[in-house]
């Protein structure tokens, strides 16, 4: 389960991107046909769209360190991961509650969980 758990934190980091490219795709192509240096600045919706485009890759990162930590049976680092993904979590469910932000809130809680066997 903890590999699985990881591997799915992975998954939220593709499905961030591609959430980006549906929801934000022509503010993201203006930017890039505008030649992409400072053009995600402005409008607003440029920088939100190139900040959850970065988010993504983030978010697959620490799947990875949480898939190589599980693999190694190294819990502490598992847990760490899923600590730091919880607290971002929580703080973007606070900031903007009808956000994507539960469903890491979900997977981070998982991760603890089960970093420290209790699933």
């Amino acid at each position: 389960m903890n590999i699985a758990l990881a591997w799915l934190l992975f998954a939220l980091g593709i499905g961030h991107i591609a959430y980006a490219f549906v929801k934000f795709g022509s503010p993201l192509m203006g930017g890039l046909k505008a030649g992409c240096v400072g053009q995600f600045g402005a409008p607003e919706v440029r920088r939100t769209a190139f900040w959850f485009v970065m988010f993504g890759p983030l978010l697959m990162f620490a799947g990875q360190v949480a898939v190589h930590a599980a693999a190694i049976g190294d819990m502490r680092l598992y847990r760490l991961v899923g600590v730091y993904l919880l607290v971002v979590s929580i703080v973007g469910v606070i900031a903007i509650p009808k956000s994507p932000f539960l469903l890491g809130l979900l997977i981070s809680a998982s991760i603890v969980a089960a970093g420290y066997g209790l699933i």
